[in-house]
């Protein structure tokens, strides 16, 4: 007899990947029963697929709950619209549920979903606030809620698959070119779909090596596809956190991707600057890439690159700025005169302001802004842009510009005295906006003071 009532839903992605682990399990059992060798693997195999079908039943039971009852909306992930098993805080303050933004870091996203801020750095850090509130509201509504496991099974690879990578890596070592591209070729695809593989390439010797060599000794003139498929493995490599360091130890990776930022096809110029980027998520990577003279060509792309390696170039410098050394190096190599450009142009408009925001502690940065007109632009955002953060960003640069020259203020006054935008943002904008927006006020009351 039917139930009465809501009928139940069935997700079939998730009945498909029930019936595949019950047929993986029955299978490993299989092998413990009947087989007096079974090694220890088929056992850890088993018990993290039985761990992993009841996670999955959990899961199911969790839903048709939900269902029925009003969830806070703060208790969501933003990606997914779920309820949250395992919070975790980005960069940007904003809260997550780790499996959905793990997947969106793991596509190659270098922004918050929900802010569109370029992150500063990929850990994600535990919400254990959130976890708490969470776990209290389920047990007053009588729901369990599945503890936060990652699913080994999903991400785990089998011995066939270590094979198959190491095939590929002695087809990159084979002399004719033909077998490298298709290596190369195959092994792009594989660190972009499996982040699974991301790791295993980390953990393999000489796989890095490997894959290097092949980048030097390759006639990139005549081959430029494999100079753009190996940055391009190395770009996915370096998503996964704990390449990062084994990637930018190896002494010829970072100065073969700044050469590839110089000499590559358009799309490997770009993805040198994203493996750059994610490589930079280390302090220690940040001031190695700098000392090795990233910026310059970095500045380059961002002059003359598409609209996409624009912004992959901005977010790089955005990132390798972060430290004292690196604001001097881009200031030096011409940020300044490009990145105002680049906003007179209407391009890239918040990723440069950030960028200009964070080079305005810098004094030679700030005497170039100063000099070339960007007191004009920046009151021109002040007073059109709906955006908080670019506001903010703007009063940033121009309270720095203003308490470096003072002769500064006086457009700053006349666009006061005409439309009041100071004080809107004094009054509107974000704490930052305000902070700053008050120091260039108290700048103009004391001037006019001193001058009565």
């Amino acid at each position: 007899m039917a139930k009465s009532g809501a009928m139940e839903t069935v997700d079939p992605a998730a009945v498909a990947k029930a019936t595949e682990m019950k047929r993986e399990l029955q299978r490993l059992v299989k092998s413990i029963v009947e087989d007096e060798d079974c090694s220890m693997e088929t056992f850890e195999k088993a018990s993290k697929t039985i761990t992993s079908l009841k996670d999955l039943k959990l899961k199911r039971s969790l839903s048709q709950k939900l269902d029925s009852v009003n969830v806070p909306e703060h208790f969501l992930c933003p990606i997914s619209s779920e309820l949250m098993k395992d919070p975790v805080i980005l960069a940007t303050g904003q809260t997550y549920d780790r499996p959905f933004i793990q997947g969106w870091l793991n596509a190659g996203h270098r922004t918050c979903p929900r802010t569109l801020q370029v992150l500063s750095h990929l850990i994600l850090t535990p919400n254990h606030l959130v976890r708490n509130l969470i776990s209290q509201w389920c047990e007053s509504q009588g729901i369990e809620l599945p503890s936060p496991v990652h699913d080994s099974a999903e991400e785990g690879i089998t011995q066939g698959e270590r094979i198959h990578l190491d095939s590929l890596l002695d087809k990159i070592s084979f002399p004719a070119i033909s077998e490298q591209k298709e290596a190369a070729r195959e092994l792009r695809l594989l660190t972009k779909r499996m982040p699974s593989f991301r790791a295993l390439l980390g953990e393999t010797p000489d796989a890095i090596p490997q894959l290097l060599s092949l980048l030097s000794r390759t006639d990139l003139n005549r081959h430029s596809d494999i100079q753009e498929d190996i940055v391009t493995i190395i770009l996915n490599l370096s998503i996964h956190d704990s390449n990062k360091k084994i990637v930018a130890d190896h002494p010829e990776a970072i100065p073969l991707l700044i050469d590839s930022l110089k000499s590559g096809t358009m799309e490997t110029r770009s993805n040198a600057a994203a493996a750059l980027f994610t490589l930079s998520a280390l302090d220690s990577n940040k001031v190695k890439i700098g000392e090795l003279g990233a910026l310059q060509p970095l500045i380059k792309l961002l002059e003359q690159g598409t609209p996409i390696a624009k912004k992959d170039a901005a977010t790089a410098i955005f990132n390798l700025c972060i430290i004292h050394e690196n604001k001097t190096r881009a200031v030096e190599d011409g940020a300044v005169r490009v990145i105002m450009k680049t906003i007179m142009d209407q391009m890239l408009v918040d990723e440069s302001l950030a960028i200009l925001a964070m080079l305005s502690s810098n004094q030679q940065a700030v005497e170039e802004m100063g000099d070339n007109g960007a007191v004009t632009f920046l009151l021109s955002i002040i007073r059109e842009s709906t955006c908080g953060r670019n506001g903010e960003n703007s009063a940033a640069i121009l309270y720095s510009i203003c308490m470096n020259d003072r002769t500064k203020l006086r457009e700053v006054r006349r666009e006061e005295n005409s439309n009041g935008i100071i004080s809107k943002l004094a009054q509107n904008g974000t704490s930052r906006a305000r902070r700053k927006a008050n120091g260039i006020l108290d700048r103009l009351r004391r001037t006019t003071t001193n001058t009565a």
